[in-house]
């Protein structure tokens, strides 16, 4: 298992919130809770920074971090307004998580709310070799879509 260093920035987080953990032994992802001093009411199409109270440093150049919004509240609205959050190796700063309501009644967030989820990947850094042509494949320039929907 890879360690990830963490800091605690609020100190609700690891004494009155759990620290991110993964919930099963097969989780992908670690929750992130809401670092708010008093409820968020968020109108429809309305968008706010919420602090996780935590930063991570991976220090790894062969591993990222993904934020992203927990499927539960996806579906009642809530969702992430840059959809996925990346956390490159060399950050230190605070996770912050740009709340978006994209439904169409008000979303409450709490104190301490599981918002998001924290998922660290594996990373591939890659040279690019320029060329004039692409040797062939079988889909060659063929767009989106061009095998069809089914």
């Amino acid at each position: 298992m890879q360690t990830v260093q963490l800091k605690i920035l609020d100190p609700r987080i690891g004494a009155q919130w759990p620290l991110p953990e993964y919930a099963t032994p097969q989780s992908a992802g670690m929750d992130l809770r809401a670092c708010l001093d008093a409820p968020l009411t968020l109108e429809p199409g309305a968008t706010h920074m919420v602090s996780a109270g935590i930063s991570i440093f991976i220090n790894n150049p062969g591993l990222a971090a993904l934020l992203l919004p927990r499927s539960g509240l996806g579906a009642r609205g809530l969702v992430l307004g840059n959809l996925v959050g990346l956390i490159d190796a060399d950050y230190q700063g605070p996770l912050m998580m740009a709340c978006w309501n994209r439904g169409q009644a008000d979303l409450l967030i709490q104190p301490g709310d599981r918002i998001a989820q924290l998922m660290i990947v594996p990373v591939v850094q890659v040279q690019f070799e320029r060329v004039e042509a692409f040797a062939s494949s079988a889909r060659g320039a063929g767009g989106y879509g061009h095998t069809g929907l089914r």
